[in-house]
């Protein structure tokens, strides 16, 4: 499918950035081993993207190894059943992957020459054994209005809690086209049982619409990636050769999305950055890494990854970065360099999606923060404006704001921050001073109540 060669294998040799212990496995429920062991029947479907979005569509599946050898059929969705009869048929490739809970093998197509800006049916599977068939609907060629939905990390109780952000999440989005993820997924890189319930989590709706991953410290073990990230992600290998599928770049309707692998090979992928912003024909720039370059929790700083590329996306006026790792939340105003009080500048975001919290360092350089708080983003890109909602688990909105892009000048950004009694006040501008933020808490008896907490 998607082969490593030895050559490139030996150019990572970088450093990981790490802030954590190994996770150390504990032995596999049997049980659970059991119920989320593959079948003939395909599971774990994903989309994501290899290549042009408005003209290809990536699909990724996982069965047994006594499988029938497994096809997609797809056609140009309709009003009734008779596209059943018009599907075209695929053979796809196969690779194997062995983890605690089986030999299994998955399975990949890379659909292309689709039509822009259309709305397809497929199904995977073979002989009697097939998967439902499921939807996607391919990027337009041209500049349009779109919207997605960024997560900060996942990572832990991805079943028991993650799972109703990401549903909240969509029933609140919808239209969202795809799905990003800043990176720590899942808790320990290698447990298929955790990736399990990551696929749970998402159910039908990675089957309906792509995901864009970037890795994570624990997508990493021992400084080798996840077994399982190359076999159920089928993602582009436009990066920096030895980082295929973690280091890339897609196009969307306007938008040039970038993924850095934060965990290693920094400089060259410096080089490589600097080259794809230098040739970037879209208005709209958004990237994706796991460590922040302005870090949110206490006791954190990624001082040689901030140096290294923060230069590179002032110098080319990147609009937003989305980051996870440390499970709280901060966004910026505008930053260059490390001024954050610059009419000009990047609008760096961290956030977390899943259960684990860390304790909040506020700074100044923060329009938001929060602290033991699930959130999900929202981000609307309609012609020259941006517009950015991140939400709780229950669907309050927490922050937003908006950037405007001006011929000839830098960005506006407006804030938009919810004036509610549960969010009242965020740090000033300056720095300087006494502020308060509000957050939610729960009193010992189970009742809600609003926790104060200083913001200096």
């Amino acid at each position: 499918m998607r082969l490593v060669h030895l050559a490139l294998a030996l150019l990572v040799a970088s450093s990981v950035l790490a802030h954590e212990a190994p996770v150390q496995a504990a032995p596999p429920d049997p049980k659970l081993v059991e119920q989320y062991r593959p079948t003939e029947f395909p599971d774990r479907i994903v989309l994501t993207w290899a290549d042009d979005p408005a003209t290809s569509q990536a699909v990724t599946w996982r069965t047994n190894a006594s499988a029938a050898p497994q096809r997609i059929e797809v056609a140009v969705a309709e009003d009734g059943p008779g596209f059943v009869g018009k599907a075209k048929s695929f053979a796809a490739e196969t690779e194997a992957l062995t983890s605690e809970i089986s030999d299994a093998r998955y399975h990949s197509v890379v659909l292309k020459g689709l039509n822009p800006k259309t709305q397809y049916v497929y199904r995977v599977g073979a002989g009697a054994r097939w998967s439902a068939w499921h939807e996607f609907t391919t990027a337009a060629d041209r500049h349009e209005p779109f919207s997605f939905i960024y997560f900060g990390d996942a990572q832990n109780d991805l079943k028991m809690h993650w799972s109703r952000v990401i549903r909240r999440a969509f029933r609140d989005a919808p239209n969202a086209r795809f799905l990003l993820h800043a990176g720590d997924l899942i808790n320990r890189a290698d447990a298929d049982l955790e990736w399990a319930e990551w696929h749970e989590a998402g159910g039908w709706m990675n089957a309906s619409i792509p995901n864009v991953p970037t890795p994570g410290n624990h997508e990493y073990t021992s400084g080798r990636l996840s077994k399982n990230w190359r076999p159920q992600f089928t993602l582009p290998q436009n990066g920096v050769p030895g980082l295929e599928e973690t280091c890339y770049t897609i196009d969307y309707q306007g938008v040039r999305l970038i993924s850095l692998d934060s965990n290693r090979m920094h400089a060259e992928q410096a080089i490589w950055l600097e080259k794809v912003l230098a040739d970037n024909p879209n208005p709209w720039t958004i990237v994706t890494f796991h460590h922040p370059l302005f870090s949110t929790a206490k006791g954190r700083d990624n001082k040689t990854w901030r140096e290294t590329i923060q230069p590179i996306l002032d110098r080319h006026r990147v609009d937003l970065v989305l980051q996870g790792h440390d499970h709280t939340y901060g966004r910026s105003n505008l930053v260059v360099g490390a001024n954050h009080r610059t009419p000009a500048g990047t609008v760096y975001v961290v956030s977390v999606s899943g259960p684990k919290m860390y304790n909040l360092e506020p700074q100044d350089w923060m329009a938001r923060a929060a602290e033991d708080t699930q959130l999900y983003q929202i981000i609307r890109v309609e012609g020259n404006v941006l517009r950015y909602e991140a939400r709780t688990a229950i669907g309050t909105t927490y922050d937003s704001f908006r950037l405007t892009k001006r011929r000839g000048k830098p960005n506006r950004l407006d804030n938009l921050i919810p004036a509610t009694p549960e969010n009242r006040r965020v740090p000033p501008p300056s720095g300087r001073g006494t502020s308060a933020e509000w957050f939610f808490g729960l009193a010992a008896l189970g009742s809600l109540v609003l926790v104060r907490r200083s913001v200096s």
